[in-house]
């Protein structure tokens, strides 16, 4: 089965804010996200056929956090809406698949979240097994230590590998980083990417309906997410299998040699880790966006690699593109989606 051709015809987030005063929500992030991709593409609320959203009611700290975020949208006339709780990178899959359907040419997926609201770092411990790892409460990072350490360990990178990845994202040389002391050893602050504040909106349309909008669309032309095994001592912590998986079904027997490649790793070995589990050439431009250590806005993280890579798309500063996402601990959850423009695709009209 031939699945229609399907784009990514606008992208917007706000500023990943390492911290905001009082009780900053979903709405107040989502609404100038939404504002700039209606006067880009020329549309209204009411042009947009299908809404999904990702977001966490537990991390909010508020019930139902992601219908009080529908203010943002207007709930009259009456939508069509739907909600995971998952990265937005996941409401943009179920976008897609409902454009696939044929039920919409159309869709909107967004995701928002408030990390700085608390402790992130050792809230997301309860995303473990609850009964060998969560009662042990090893926040994020110490686990991610542990992770970075195996690898060390058995030579598959190096602590001058991971900060060069840091160095990449926000400059500063090898030699200096290295220099600073480990806090969760062997990661040192440049390793560890900063929570923050932030929401993203990503629209997707039917061939017929991305030509309508922009100039060059971002066909999407693979996509698969698959998940490993949440008990830390039945896999190796050094290799992402489902990120192979994935990988293989989004790219198919195409080439790995895209422009571009926007991968969530909420640590630097775990970049290397996911470059590695892509086979991806040294061509390529890596996070050109920064990355997730310019800002690790969870549940919109992920939907926002998605829209970068679009986004080098959209404005012809790349042909081709692959995007990560990831979600659970220690890359247990792995999305690889594929983008191409229409030279790409053989259609030059």
């Amino acid at each position: 089965m031939t699945l229609p051709r399907i784009a990514i015809v606008g992208f917007a987030h706000s500023p990943n804010i390492a911290g905001t005063h009082g009780t900053t929500n979903g709405v107040e992030m989502l609404i100038p996200c939404f504002s700039k991709l209606y006067a880009e593409l020329g549309i209204t609320r009411t042009d947009i056929e299908f809404w999904c959203s990702g977001s966490s009611d537990y991390l909010a700290g508020r019930a139902f956090s992601f219908i009080s975020a529908i203010d943002s949208i207007g709930a009259m006339p009456p939508i069509n809406e739907s909600h995971v709780e998952m990265d937005g990178a996941w409401a943009l899959y179920e976008a897609w698949v409902k454009i696939a359907t044929g039920e919409v040419d159309l869709a909107l997926a967004y995701g928002f979240g408030k990390a700085t609201a608390g402790n992130s770092d050792l809230t997301l411990t309860l995303q473990t097994d609850p009964y060998t790892v969560a009662p042990l409460w090893p926040s994020a990072t110490s686990l991610a230590a542990l992770q970075a350490r195996a690898g060390i360990e058995s030579g598959a990178w190096t602590e001058a590998d991971m900060a060069a990845v840091a160095a990449r994202a926000g400059g500063g040389s090898v030699d200096e980083l290295l220099a600073t002391a480990p806090i969760a050893d062997p990661l040192r602050p440049h390793d560890i990417a900063p929570y923050t504040d932030a929401a993203a909106a990503v629209i997707v349309a039917s061939e017929r309906r991305a030509k309508e909008l922009v100039a060059n669309p971002a066909y999407i032309t693979g996509w698969d997410h698959r998940i490993d095994s949440p008990n830390f001592g039945a896999r190796d912590l050094t290799v992402s299998p489902s990120t192979v998986l994935a990988g293989d079904t989004a790219f198919g027997d195409r080439s790995r040699a895209v422009d571009v490649a926007e991968i969530a790793a909420p640590f630097t070995h775990q970049e290397l880790i996911v470059r590695q589990a892509l086979n991806l050439p040294d061509s390529v431009r890596i996070n050109p966006s920064g990355g997730l250590l310019a800002g690790n806005s969870l549940f919109s993280a992920g939907l926002q690699r998605i829209g970068y890579a679009a986004h080098e798309i959209l404005h012809g500063d790349a042909s081709t593109a692959v995007a990560h996402a990831t979600s659970g601990p220690l890359l247990q959850q792995n999305m690889v989606v594929t983008l191409g423009d229409r030279a790409h695709l053989g259609d030059e009209n």
